[in-house]
């Protein structure tokens, strides 16, 4: 799991979303970022969460912040998912995992008494000068944009 806390620069990222678009951190220097990592595209789980930071993506763009999500997945698996599921954010393909192990959460994992290394689905505040104002490690796929702005 990640050893990156509250207060810690963010790690500078780099990769390819959807849309075939360089997407970094410095993309967003006046603005606040939710970094949300999650395990694979289509699953019910990040369905659900992608569709919920989707459905109140008017409200994070009225308080200044830039949604973008992270996933092993390649661009075309990544493009199918947000077309399907209409989201307006940038996802991006981390094949190679630079941006997972940057922030630390590619891992061991167990399911079903079976360990695998795989995504920690975790969320990660970043401000407007890179520094981590939150990180939320225990995500409510259903009610993830509640946790974020703390009205849960």
């Amino acid at each position: 799991m990640t050893t990156l806390k509250i207060g810690d620069k963010a790690p500078y990222f780099e990769g390819i979303d959807q849309n075939e678009k360089k997407v970094s951190l410095k993309d967003f220097e006046s603005k606040k970022v939710v970094l949300f990592f999650y395990p694979k595209a289509s699953t019910p789980g990040c369905t659900m969460e992608a569709k919920n930071l989707r459905d109140n993506y008017q409200t994070f763009l009225d308080k200044g912040y830039a949604i973008v999500g992270v996933s092993a997945d390649s661009v075309k698996r990544q493009l199918n998912f947000a077309t399907k599921n209409e989201l307006q954010y940038s996802l991006i393909a981390d094949e190679d995992k630079t941006i997972l192990n940057a922030y630390g959460v590619w891992g061991p994992k167990k399911f079903m008494g079976r360990e695998y290394d795989g995504i920690h689905r975790t969320t990660f505040i970043i401000d407007e000068n890179g520094i981590i104002e939150d990180v939320i490690k225990k995500v409510k796929t259903k009610a993830h944009t509640e946790q974020i702005f703390g009205t849960l």
